[in-house]
C-alpha cells in the first residue's frame, strides 16, 4: 500500500516530501490510513480534526482518538468545534452540506495562517463512484461525470488510487486502529443509500467495478479537457467585452453544432441554467428586446447580438431593518408597509388579500429585515404544513413576470427565517394559533410588488 501511495503521489501531486500538508482526519479508517501513510513516508504534515458534536459522546471520543494518535507520533494537531446543525437550520441546507462548508473554510484558514501548502482529504475510488451516481440522479454535465478530482487548487486527494476494500485490508493487516461512525449504516443520507443498496448491485454485475470506474474517470477527464480547450477557443471567437457588458454574436450561435451546450458553456459563468439557455436559443429568431434574468445578470436579445450586463440593482433597497415599535416602512417606489399590533381579544376582520399578512407576534424575533430575495432562499409556505419551498420556485408557480422577479422582497426575522414573501405568500411557521396572544398585521399600500393574479 505504501509503495502504491508513493507512486500515485509522485505521478499526480507536487513533491510532498518538501511541502507541508494539512490532513483532514475524522478518525475513520480512510483518514487514519492516509495519516499513517504520510507518517510512514516521512512527509511533513499536521492534522486537522472537526468536532461537529452531532453524535454526543461519540463525537468527543473521535476527537480524543485523533488527539491520541497525533500525540503518540508527535504530530501537530488542530481541533475545532463547528456548529454544523445551527448553520444548516439558518441556511436551509443539509447538515452534510453545512459541515462541508464549515470544515473547508476552517481548513483554508489554517492553511493560510499556518503556512501549509496543501490540504489533503481521504477520498478514495468508491467515494468518486458514489459522487458520480449522485450527480447522475440530480442531472449533470461533463464535469459531473469526472467523479472527484485528484487535485483542485490547494486541495489534494492522495488516496484516489485505492478502493475502500484495499484501505480496510491494509488497516487490518497493519493492525491500525480507527473509529467507526455509528451513522454509517444509516440510509438517512443519500450517499449512504447509494453505498449500501446501489453500489453492491453494480458490483454483482461487475466485480471489478472500482477498476472499471477508475479507467472511465481517466477517459472522461481527458475528454473533458479536450472539450474545454475547444470551447475556450470557440468562446473567444463569439464573445467580446466592453466596459461591464458582454456581446455574443447570434449568427455564430445559430451555426454551432450544439448551440445550447456551447452557449451554456458561456452563460454558466453568468449564473444561467441549462434550461434557461435552451429558452434563449429558442428565442434567437424572436423579435429584439426579449430579456432573460439570472440571479446576477440580465441578457437582452438584440438584432444581431445577445447583450449581457449585471442586473441593475440601483432600484433595489439595501437591507431595511424594522424595529419592534415601527409602524411604517417605506418600500421601493411608491410602496409602503404599514404594521399594526392587534390583541387577539379584538374582533379581527381578516382581509383575504395578498398585500395583507397576519402573524403570531410571539413567534417573531426582532429586529426584522426586508431585502431582495436571493438564490437559495427558502421558506415554509402557509398551508403546506411546514414543507419547505424555494422562493424561486414560488415565484415561478405564481407566474411572477421575469422583470418583476428581480425586485421581489422578502421579510426575515432576527434568526434569518423568511416570514413573508411580500405580496405573494406568508410562512406557515408564524401562523396565528388559538393560543396566540397578539397578532402582527402587515399591509402593503400603493403596492407595486409582484402578486398572484
Amino acid at each position: 500500500m505504501l509503495n502504491a501511495f508513493l507512486t500515485f503521489v509522485n505521478e499526480h501531486s507536487p513533491d510532498l516530501s518538501r511541502k507541508r500538508t494539512l490532513l483532514a482526519v475524522s478518525g475513520g479508517v480512510d483518514s487514519v490510513v492516509m495519516a499513517e501513510l504520510f507518517f510512514r513516508a516521512q512527509f511533513p504534515f499536521a492534522i486537522a480534526h472537526c468536532n461537529f458534536r452531532l453524535r454526543g459522546n461519540e463525537s468527543d471520543a473521535d476527537e480524543q482518538f485523533v488527539r491520541q494518535w497525533a500525540s503518540e507520533r508527535e504530530v501537530e494537531v488542530f481541533v475545532r468545534n463547528l456548529p454544523a446543525k445551527e448553520k444548516a437550520d439558518i441556511s436551509g441546507i443539509s447538515i452534510q452540506m453545512a459541515a462541508r462548508d464549515l470544515r473547508y473554510q476552517w481548513f483554508q484558514e489554517l492553511r493560510e495562517t499556518r503556512s501549509f501548502n496543501f490540504i489533503a482529504t481521504a477520498h478514495h475510488i468508491n467515494d468518486a463512484i458514489e459522487t458520480l451516481l449522485l450527480n447522475l440522479t440530480r442531472g449533470t454535465g461533463m464535469a459531473g461525470l469526472t467523479g472527484i478530482s485528484i487535485a483542485h487548487k490547494t486541495v489534494i486527494r492522495p488516496l484516489l488510487f485505492a478502493s475502500k476494500e484495499q484501505i480496510l485490508e491494509f488497516a487490518r493487516a497493519e493492525h491500525i486502529a480507527w473509529r467507526e461512525d455509528s451513522s454509517n449504516p444509516s440510509n438517512y443520507y443519500r450517499r449512504n443509500l447509494i453505498r449500501h443498496h446501489v453500489t453492491p448491485i453494480l458490483q454483482k454485475i461487475n466485480p471489478s467495478l472500482e477498476v472499471t470506474f477508475s479507467q472511465t474517470f481517466e477517459r472522461i477527464r481527458s475528454a473533458n479537457a479536450l472539450l474545454a480547450s475547444y470551447l475556450n477557443t470557440w468562446q473567444h471567437q463569439i464573445i467580446r467585452h466592453e466596459s461591464n457588458r458582454s456581446y455574443i454574436d447570434i449568427e455564430t450561435i445559430r451555426q454551432a453544432q450544439e448551440p445550447v451546450y456551447q452557449l451554456n458553456s458561456i452563460l454558466d459563468s453568468y449564473n444561467y441554467s441549462y434550461a434557461q439557455t435552451k429558452q434563449i436559443v429558442a428565442a434567437l429568431n424572436a423579435e429584439s428586446g426579449k430579456v432573460f434574468y439570472s440571479p446576477s445578470h440580465q441578457l437582452v436579445k438584440d438584432r444581431t447580438v445577445l447583450i449581457i450586463s449585471p442586473r441593475d440593482s440601483t432600484h433595489l433597497p439595501e437591507h431595511i431593518f424594522v424595529e419592534e415599535l415601527t409602524s411604517e416602512v417605506q418600500l421601493p417606489g411608491s410602496a409602503q408597509l404599514n404594521i399594526e399590533i392587534l390583541p387577539t381579544t379584538k374582533a379581527i376582520s381578516f382581509e383575504r388579500n395578498l398585500t395583507v399578512a397576519y402573524f403570531d407576534k410571539g413567534k417573531i424575533t426582532y429586529p426584522l429585515t426586508i431585502r431582495p430575495w436571493q438564490q437559495g432562499d427558502w421558506f415554509c409556505p402557509f398551508g403546506m404544513k411546514g414543507k419547505r419551498k424555494k422562493v424561486s420556485d414560488l415565484l415561478i408557480d405564481h407566474k411572477v413576470p421575469l422583470p418583476e422577479k428581480s425586485s421581489q422582497l422578502v421579510l426575515l426575522d432576527h434568526k434569518g427565517q423568511i416570514v413573508w414573501v411580500l405580496g405573494v405568500r406568508s410562512d406557515e411557521r408564524f401562523r396565528i394559533e388559538k393560543n396566540s396572544e397578539t397578532v402582527l398585521c402587515m399591509k402593503i399600500s400603493h403596492n407595486n410588488l409582484p402578486r398572484n393574479k
